[in-house]
């Protein structure tokens, strides 16, 4: 399959690989500005936010507690570029404790995850990410 990004699946591909992407540098702001306005978040094991100010917050209390890095992104698009899906492994580190969670002690850990996402006007409307977390609390336990 050639990749060109004329098609709309390609084009939700590299959208969801330049989030990622950013993600990985820590460029919060690129992140950002792939996301649309009213972008709907599902955090795992949390209510939805609804906004890119929510999402800000969101990552900010993330970068504050957690180091991670998504290390074998796999990203999969519907034919008309309207969701995609990815499915990743998380390295990271706990750095300061999290609300409701143990004590963080800079403890590593290593766990699948993966996320949906809907795709509208070429950005990102929707990100819902999922990973088991009774397999992250034994690994920081």
């Amino acid at each position: 399959m050639r990749i060109d990004g004329n098609r709309l699946h390609d084009r939700a591909t590299e959208l969801v690989l330049a989030y990622y992407a950013a993600f990985n540098r820590h460029d919060r702001e690129a992140m950002l500005a792939l996301l649309d306005e009213q972008v709907v978040h599902d955090p795992n094991q949390g209510p939805r936010e609804t906004g890119r100010e929510a999402f800000a917050a969101f990552m900010a209390r993330m970068d504050r507690c957690y180091r991670e890095q998504l290390h074998g992104i796999v990203v999969m698009a519907t034919a008309d570029g309207e969701r995609a899906a990815a499915e990743y492994v998380v390295h990271g580190e706990y750095l300061a404790d999290d609300e409701g969670l143990p004590p963080a002690r800079g403890q590593r850990y290593s766990l699948p995850g993966g996320a949906f996402f809907d795709i509208r006007d070429g950005r990102i409307a929707r990100v819902s990410n999922h990973y088991n977390l009774q397999d992250w609390l034994a690994q920081v336990r």
